[in-house]
């Protein structure tokens, strides 16, 4: 009687446990299940912010009313009116649906707002890569802070490889893996009395500029310098430099933010008036996640129409995420080149003058 009373027990306490076991595996999937269908819920928000920029870039075209109206609505703080004519809210949320009218789901994005004008510009580039970024802002600046490296580029962020003295370059092999990367800038710029060859203007040399900025500083040691570098009269192109110029960075970021950090004084561009700037930025040796901030003095700077950030929350059911992303905001009427001629291997240029075209054909050995 006992044997079967404490049995019986037992498969008891083992059919309820596992019971709550599955119904805690079954809420966890359900959950997360939810929370992707909320994310993408969420996406779908910044996809629809992504075509109010592209009409608000299009009726901008050319100044109007339509174009006020435009504006007015991506700059509104309020959720969902910069997708005045994309989408229409119904209570409050914009529904995800397979076909009008489907509310099986049970997906919507609640709020969405865009800032066209950002404190920063931020991005990624692979070893080696480049970007070429528009210096943009919303008021006059005169300095350019250039942050890289961080700790999601690395094997290791409590111990970033760097060395006090000395800027080697070094084969591409030779390079440390947690060492962060050399990086090129290159400042061009031009004023309201531009010309083509004011860019080869060597008294001044101060519309097409370049720094290698080299990392420095001791490993396993933070520090919070932030180097000031003048880049008038540095034009590599006229006039090569003989080495980098060194940069103190941070050999600890365990706790986050950017090993390196410099601040470049632009100078007065040619001809002088109104700053239209480009920085291109390339990541020599290793992976870089970056951040280019615009200063006047010591006071920041927003960029203008630059990279605009989204930020939408989407919802599933009664779980909800939240979404921030940037998005490029280039103009389409001044499209520019990351480069004409761009590769890891030989180039070889021939130059004829003839009238034969086979003369072209298999003419280039590199």
């Amino acid at each position: 009687m006992f044997v079967v009373i404490f049995a019986t027990l037992l498969i008891t306490i083992i059919t309820i446990s596992f019971a709550k076991l599955m119904t805690s595996d079954q809420q966890q999937a359900t959950t997360s299940d939810l929370s992707q269908s909320a994310y993408d819920s969420a996406q779908a928000g910044v996809e629809d912010a992504k075509r109010a920029l592209l009409n608000y870039m299009s009726v901008c075209s050319s100044a109007g009313p339509a174009c006020d109206t435009a504006r007015s609505n991506i700059d509104s703080s309020e959720c969902n009116v910069s997708l005045t004519g994309i989408a229409t809210p119904q209570n409050g949320e914009v529904m995800v649906q397979q076909s009008v009218g489907d509310q099986s789901l049970d997906q919507a994005y609640t709020c969405v707002t865009i800032a066209r004008n950002t404190d920063d510009y931020k991005g990624v580039l692979q070893a080696n890569d480049s970007r070429i970024i528009p210096l943009t802002g919303t008021s006059a600046f005169d300095r350019v802070l250039i942050e890289w490296y961080t700790a999601g580029d690395m094997q290791d962020p409590s111990q970033v490889d760097l060395k006090a003295t000395g800027t080697p370059l070094l084969s591409q092999s030779s390079w440390l893996v947690d060492k962060p990367s050399i990086m090129r800038t290159q400042i061009m710029q031009f004023g309201n009395g531009f010309k083509l060859t004011d860019f080869d203007n060597s008294a001044t040399g101060s519309n097409a500029n370049t720094l290698f900025l080299y990392p420095v500083g001791v490993k396993g040691t933070a520090n919070t310098n932030v180097d000031e570098k003048t880049v008038a009269g540095r034009d590599t192109r006229q006039t090569p430099t003989g080495s980098p110029v060194p940069i103190s960075c941070s050999g600890n970021i365990s706790g986050g933010g950017f090993a390196c950090r410099a601040q470049l004084i632009l100078p007065t561009p040619v001809n002088g008036g109104d700053r239209t700037a480009f920085l291109r930025l390339t990541s020599l040796y290793n992976k870089a996640n970056f951040r280019v901030s615009l200063k006047n003095g010591n006071n920041l700077v927003q960029f203008n129409n630059v990279q605009p950030q989204i930020d939408s929350t989407g919802r599933a059911n009664d779980l909800f995420r939240r979404v921030q992303t940037r998005v490029e905001f280039g103009d389409p009427g001044f499209p520019y080149p990351d480069a004409a001629v761009q590769t890891t291997s030989s180039v070889c240029k021939n130059f004829l003058v003839t009238d034969n075209e086979a003369d072209y054909l298999n003419n280039c050995t590199p």
